[in-house]
């Protein structure tokens, strides 16, 4: 894309488009300019974290190694998603009124792409105001609980700063933010991978049978969580052109995602090997030297606020495809109050930063099966989506199916949804199929077969007989009639 843009997507100017169809003669830009905006917003401090818990948990380096590749393979999934956009010109938010119905998706959008949305907004923050702190500290001695709250203000305001003026803005900066970040981390590898030992085994002894397969499995929930939280991928390759290339859409963004998290949780695998990283910011402290500790931090800061970048662009447009007439730029605000609000109350007020990881762990049982759901649309329709025909959101729609809900979509999810709750094994609920499986959580597996295979057998025929009809429904008229989300 040109730096200049078009004149609704221009660098350093608030995106005018929102949750609307974006025209052909308003498309711009390459697949390869979507590597940097993935991997850029995926270098952040919480992969580190996941590659350790797989030696704490008991893996040995090897398997550990194998599981965080294996569980990153779901960033093909991701890829995937994102060809949706180009076809449709629109984001993943108004293309799942296809399978879910104009009222089921407000549902789904409001529980899923907003509310786990801001969580991970929250989470985010928390991370990288707590590394800010831990910056100030080892400068000054202390930070008063004043300068704590306005870290995590001043975090905030950089991050939806940047939200808020939207797709151009984000994709410049996506490569500086990339680069940047990587350089840093192929440091960090150096000084880890110095200290490494290849041939570690777990204290308790090495795993076998079923209990390497019960905390493997655990393990690749814990890993395949990430990518399954981003399947927003046409929120980002929708200004591409109708006929650009599908293969490259998916593979770069896929291969954004994967490289990053995939490399840098092999880092806390391998970090896990020579120190204890029960408290990885102590442990960090003895990996590198003191000079670097700072960079460290500041590589957590950095990661935090390119990750809650595209985070809060998609709860923003999350809100408007629930029909919310707003602007695009008001939904993100109001995100950013949400966010703050409850990170200053998580971090200073209550514990409540356990109970927003729990809920984040829990998503994973609606994350997977809505995931498997999209792909399925996709393949049945061929990727043939009607963008203008997305947007009439009356009783009219073509979306609108029974009281503007699609019981077979809807209902596969639910029972994606119900199937995979009982095989979680989070910190605070173990699942009754879990349980008996020696604590095996298999939510990943579970949720996508049913969700996606029960949408498969009840919307086949509906599915590929929209595909096949002309698309000659979206007249100006139409969507004119509709309640199309503003920007």
């Amino acid at each position: 894309m040109s730096d200049l843009g078009v004149a609704a997507d221009r660098v350093g100017r608030v995106e005018t488009h929102g949750a609307d169809y974006v025209p052909e003669s308003e498309r711009h830009g390459s697949p390869r300019s979507l590597f940097s905006v993935w991997a850029g917003s995926n270098i952040i401090y919480l992969y580190f974290v996941l590659g350790s818990l797989m030696v704490i948990l008991g893996l040995n380096i090897w398997q550990s190694i194998l599981v965080v590749v294996a569980g990153n393979l779901v960033w093909i999934a991701v890829g995937y998603l994102a060809i949706s956009g180009p076809s449709s010109g629109s984001p993943s938010e108004v293309i799942s009124r296809a399978f879910y119905g104009v009222n089921g998706n407000r549902v789904m959008q409001i529980l899923i792409g907003w509310l786990v949305g801001v969580l991970y907004e929250a989470i985010n923050l928390s991370v990288g105001a707590l590394a800010g702190v831990a910056l100030v500290t080892h400068f000054f001695g202390s930070a008063p609980v004043l300068l704590q709250a306005a870290i995590v203000i001043g975090l905030a305001l950089v991050t939806f700063t940047i939200s808020v003026f939207g797709h151009a803005t984000i994709v410049k900066l996506a490569p500086w933010f990339t680069w940047i970040l990587l350089a840093a981390l192929v440091v960090l590898a150096v000084f880890v991978a110095g200290q490494a030992n290849f041939g570690y085994e777990p204290k308790g002894g090495a795993l076998s049978g079923p209990a390497l397969w019960g905390v493997a499995a655990t393990c690749f929930a814990l890993i395949a969580s990430a990518p399954l939280s981003w399947a927003v991928g046409a929120d980002y390759s929708r200004y591409l052109p109708t006929r650009t290339s599908a293969r490259a859409t998916a593979f770069w963004t896929g291969f954004g995602g994967f490289i990053p998290s995939t490399g840098i949780a092999i880092l806390g695998v391998l970090a896990a090997t020579a120190v204890d990283m029960s408290n990885p910011e102590i442990a960090m402290a003895k990996l590198v030297p003191p000079w670097f500790y700072v960079v460290f931090l500041l590589v957590i800061i950095v990661g935090s606020i390119s990750n809650n970048a595209l985070t809060a662009y998609s709860t923003g447009l999350a809100l408007l495809a629930t029909g919310l007439p707003w602007r695009r730029s008001i939904t993100i605000i109001f995100d950013a109050v949400v966010a703050i609000a409850v990170t200053l109350y998580a971090l200073f007020i209550s514990n409540f930063l356990d109970t927003l990881s729990g809920l984040l762990e829990v998503s994973i049982a609606v994350l997977a099966p809505s995931m498997a759901i999209y792909v399925v649309d996709i393949f049945l329709r061929r990727n043939r989506y009607d963008g203008p025909a997305l947007q009439v959101t009356n009783s009219s729609s073509l979306y609108w199916f029974a009281g503007g809900f699609n019981i077979g979509g809807f209902g596969a999810l639910v029972l994606g949804a119900i199937a995979a709750t009982f095989c979680l094994n989070t910190t605070f609920y173990v699942g009754p199929v879990t349980q008996a499986l020696g604590g095996a959580d298999i939510s990943v597996f579970v949720g996508a077969i049913v969700g996606g295979g029960v949408y498969w057998a009840t919307q086949r025929r509906r599915v590929k007989l929209a595909a096949d009809t002309p698309q000659s429904t979206s007249s100006p008229l139409n969507v004119a009639q509709g309640e199309s989300a503003t920007a």
